[in-house]
């Protein structure tokens, strides 16, 4: 039992808010006083403790000085709203979507509450921005792994510092976190983060739709040949290869969206490589086999149509690769075989690779070797890597929604698709991390070998369209515009609006985002932006303006021009077997 002489009297009236301001102020200056004593002991100017980088500094502390300084300001503006917020708040931050609900901005403890978090979040940065001796790369480092801590920190994360899951646990009598408890039980035990109603898709029905038959079939990938849907078209047939690390139908979600669709009824015969899931028996399967396969479904092709060469396109990897590909068709004086080559957001020069470069330290090459006792890497991995990379919109969103909010998933297409894994050869793509990310070997000539023969890029004379996205975090811009300096043909590059999908997925018909061309001959990316002037919409049309360009006479789109009425038969219909395999 307390003593009776500090028990409150009877009929005490409750301590005023001008009380609790006073006593406030008065117990953050008594801690700012004895925070700033403890700092000026161990301050330069005291020979008994030496300054220390990033601790006792002058830098430090004043940093330290100014984060206590804030947090006070801000505890004392919690208890009367009507004080000056201690900071102007910068437009990123109240655009800021995590925090859209308007109790966070309204609501004195809600707002402190956000608000703190920002202080926190800015002064852990600016630390990082301070270090000293620390090189550019382990800064980056240092911030990607600091935002990826403060993004999962953020109080929106957590039901007791969340309003709308507070009022939503209250309205529903918390039906909504056993909703969610069931919702994240679900995501452990297939162990993948669901972003979209799964069963709302389906291969063949209303996405992956395009008319088409499987008319080649090897044990990495099937070649799939689409209906025709114009009188005549390009003599010159279009094969597309798609990156191996997802499904080739993120071109052929619905037929709205499609891009194989619309290049079809451009008037093009079109032919996508479905590339197989790895398993066990594909574990020696290595950089040399993809880039046979690509030379191989040129070929077939070729023979199949009777012409003498084909347009191609590579996306994101597989763009790597047909890079590869045409320096050691060029070596072996088969340039002829490719009448032109358009990279979707591909690199073939990793010196500034963007985030993925924080994935190829020893540690994850050894925690990838250490998941791929079977030869093959799971595609759930990857997914949670390429999460990683956007982990508010891709990770946390999706925390707050599905397991604390209870919500049920929407159906979205793209989101299908990005979480429709495929499984990756192990060896070569631990081989791919080290030779290419970290140790940038394609980007020197000579330095790394396929097929028995030396790759080297500058041998590359193949008229080229190179595309970028602006805001890709996958394919930096400026790291497929180093692109323009390793080829010596005819290039045009185009930087689009949006990002790694979005920025290549966009018809003409949404009218959406933008593009940048500059035809000035250039050295730098930053000369590119400066010259370059924007088109609204989509860059399709003008890709297709290009590649007919190149000069193209029209023929007739029947015999072989028909999957299944030449000399390739018809093994199944389109989208095949592969795409389905896990």
């Amino acid at each position: 039992m307390a003593d009776s002489d500090t028990t409150t009297p009877p009929g005490t009236p409750p301590p005023s808010l001008a009380d609790m301001q006073h006593w406030t102020w008065v117990l953050g200056r008594a801690q700012q006083m004895l925070l700033e004593q403890g700092l000026a002991t161990m301050s330069a100017s005291n020979p008994l403790f030496p300054a220390i980088p990033g601790l006792t500094d002058p830098a430090t502390i004043a940093r330290t000085q100014d984060f206590w300084t804030q947090s006070l300001s801000l505890w004392q503006r919690m208890l009367d709203p009507a004080q000056p917020a201690p900071r102007a708040e910068s437009p990123e931050r109240a655009r800021d979507r995590r925090f859209k609900d308007s109790r966070w901005h309204d609501d004195p403890v809600f707002d402190f509450i956000r608000q703190s978090y920002f202080l926190v979040s800015d002064t852990m940065l600016a630390q990082i921005e301070a270090l000293d001796g620390v090189d550019d790369k382990q800064r980056d480092h240092m911030r990607f792994t600091a935002r990826g801590f403060l993004d999962a920190m953020s109080p929106t994360n957590f039901p007791a510092t969340n309003p709308e899951v507070i009022e939503k646990t209250i309205e529903t009598r918390g039906e909504n976190l056993l909703k969610g408890l069931q919702n994240m039980l679900a995501d452990l035990g297939k162990g993948q983060l669901t972003h979209t109603d799964q069963s709302a898709f389906e291969l063949g029905r209303n996405i992956a739709m395009t008319p088409g038959k499987v008319v080649h079939r090897t044990d990495l990938y099937e070649l799939i040949q689409y209906s025709p849907t114009t009188e005549n078209v390009l003599a010159t047939p279009l094969v597309i290869f798609p990156p191996w690390i997802n499904r080739f139908y993120i071109l052929d979600l619905s037929p709205e969206k499609s891009f194989i669709r619309w290049a079809v009824e451009q008037g093009i015969t079109v032919f996508m490589v479905s590339w197989r899931s790895a398993d066990a028996t594909m574990k020696h399967v290595v950089w040399d086999d993809y880039i046979a396969a690509q030379i191989d479904a040129i070929d077939t092709i070729r023979g199949a149509l009777d012409v003498p060469a084909v347009h191609t396109i590579g996306y994101c990897v597989a763009g790597t690769t047909l890079a590869a590909t045409l320096a050691i068709l060029a070596a072996r004086g088969e340039a002829d075989k490719v009448a032109s080559a358009t990279f979707f957001t591909a690199q073939v020069d990793f010196e500034k690779a963007g985030e993925l470069l924080h994935f190829v330290a020893d540690d994850q090459l050894a925690l990838i070797r250490s998941l791929t006792p079977d030869g093959f890497l799971d595609g759930r991995y990857m997914a949670a890597v390429f999460n990683q990379l956007r982990g508010r919109d891709l990770i946390w969103n999706y925390v707050t929604n599905n397991y604390l909010l209870g919500k049920d998933y929407a159906p979205f297409d793209l989101l299908h698709w990005n979480g429709d894994t495929t499984n990756l050869p192990a060896e070569w793509h631990i081989a791919y991390l080290t030779d290419l990310y970290r140790d940038n070997r394609l980007a020197k000539p000579g330095a790394m070998s396929a097929l028995g023969t030396p790759i080297d890029l500058s041998q590359v004379a193949t008229p080229a369209y190179i595309q970028a996205g602006r805001e890709d975090h996958i394919a930096p811009a400026e790291s497929v515009w180093a692109m323009m300096h390793h080829f010596v043909g005819p290039r045009r590059f185009v930087l689009a609006g949006s990002g790694h999908i979005a920025g290549v997925v966009n018809p003409p018909s949404a009218q959406k985002y933008q593009y940048w061309l500059n035809p000035k001959p250039v050295e730098r990316f930053e000369d590119f932006v400066a010259g370059a002037t924007e088109t609204k919409g989509s860059w399709w049309p003008d890709w297709r303006e290009w590649l007919r360009s190149l000069g193209d006479d029209p023929v007739s789109a029947d015999g072989p021009r028909v999957p299944g009425a030449g000399s390739l038969p018809a093994l199944g219909e389109a989208p095949g077997n592969y795409v389905r395999t896990r």
